[in-house]
């Protein structure tokens, strides 16, 4: 179903979010899907555990384990999931690899991804397939599926007798759809297939960003729970816990999951301590007030694109702050094309986008946040045409 984008208007900027953000007023940064913007109140809850850290290391480190299930506890508690459930990573490229290293593969055994997944993970699959004797499959999922159940129908119509696990984005990271909804994670299940959901773009974002039926899910905390880079989450169901291989042993792995995963010696971990202060800044600012504004936002920019650079609109999954639209036809469609244009819109533009090579056409990603104005994506789409004309 094709989205009415013409009542599609800016919303008012939230006053509260005034100076709230570092990102350089020369850059109309349309692009914080990919890595975040850290507050500037996180920053300085960030630069107070630093200063802590640097007068006395020793103490420091002396109950650090303790500290970051504290800080977990909390986090669970924002994400309304189970803390013994829950580990701190790096981030879901790091979750996925603890994950897929956790699953016992059988030659024969089928891995199932998306065309739409996140590079980094599709490959962590591949490796993991390769090693086992298990088969990579990709399931093609239409680029202009019209809603959540034709992504469903597509992605069970590649699901056989020999479908062990399956790797799904909750909100995909180059076109910005549901592909792990609620309905299809629980119909895997039911099935007897191992699922691994990856949440990137969950946390901060979505109102139940974890899937209690995901065997395995995983999330970033740095793109829309406004945490410092790299801070992300492992979810695990009670049954595999026990079962849960971390990357590399640790001085922690005798006290088993979640602090087994957790620990990895002389890093730093205040990332992940000052966590906590992003969920309550997002609180503080009202979630409702800016999911309202983000979503409204990205809309916006999505219509513009299509008015103004004559860009066809993508679906758009409900409450998403990304939105997608399918560049010319034949024109980048390669990764070296789209990086291409991706240098081409900041030189020329001074704006900041995603761009994912696809088969018959590129697409491009905007992304919504509170620093975000209209006059941004008015640039992106006035002077777009200019730009794809090279």
């Amino acid at each position: 179903m094709t989205e009415d984008l013409s009542s599609a208007e800016p919303p008012v900027p939230l006053p509260a979010a005034e100076g709230l953000f570092s990102v350089s007023p020369q850059a109309a940064h349309l692009n914080h899907g990919s890595f975040g913007a850290v507050p500037l109140p996180v920053q300085r809850a960030q630069e107070a555990l630093r200063t802590e850290h640097e007068l006395d290391p020793d103490l420091f480190f002396a109950d650090l384990p303790d500290r970051i299930a504290a800080a977990r506890v909390r986090i669970a508690a924002e994400l309304a999931t189970d803390p013994d459930r829950l580990a701190m990573v790096a981030n879901v490229t790091e979750a996925a690899a603890i994950a897929l290293d956790s699953i016992p593969f059988a030659p024969g055994d089928r891995i199932l991804v998306t065309d739409h997944g996140y590079g980094a993970v599709t490959r962590a699959a591949a490796r993991r397939a390769a090693e086992t004797g298990a088969e990579l499959v990709v399931a093609e999922l239409p680029v202009d599926a019209p809603d959540e159940r034709a992504v469903r129908e597509a992605v069970l119509a590649a699901v056989d007798a020999r479908t062990t696990v399956a790797i799904l984005d909750r909100i995909t990271s180059p076109t910005a759809r549901t592909v792990a909804s609620p309905a299809l994670v629980a119909e895997l299940r039911e099935r007897g297939v191992t699922t691994l959901v990856d949440g990137a773009h969950a946390p901060g974002m979505l109102p139940d960003p974890v899937d209690p039926n995901a065997d395995f899910w995983f999330g970033n905390l740095h793109k829309w729970a406004f945490a410092p880079r790299a801070t992300g989450v492992l979810s695990v169901r009670p049954e595999w816990t026990a079962r849960v291989r971390p990357l590399a042993l640790s001085w922690e792995h005798h006290r088993g999951f979640p602090y087994s995963v957790e620990w990895r010696g002389t890093c730093d971990y205040t990332p992940w301590l000052a966590a906590p202060a992003g969920f309550e800044l997002l609180r503080e600012l009202g979630t409702e007030a800016v999911a309202a504004h983000n979503t409204g936002l990205a809309a916006y920019g999505q219509r513009v694109l299509v008015e103004r650079a004559g860009l066809r609109a993508l679906p758009a999954a409900p409450g998403v702050w990304m939105r997608a639209v399918r560049l010319p036809e034949g024109r980048f469609d390669t990764e070296e094309s789209a990086r291409a244009l991706v240098t081409g819109v900041w030189q020329r533009l001074g704006v900041r986008v995603a761009v994912k090579p696809w088969p018959g056409g590129g697409v491009l990603r905007v992304s919504a946040q509170l620093y975000n104005r209209a006059a941004e994506y008015e640039r992106l789409a006035d002077g777009l045409l200019e730009v794809l004309k090279d």
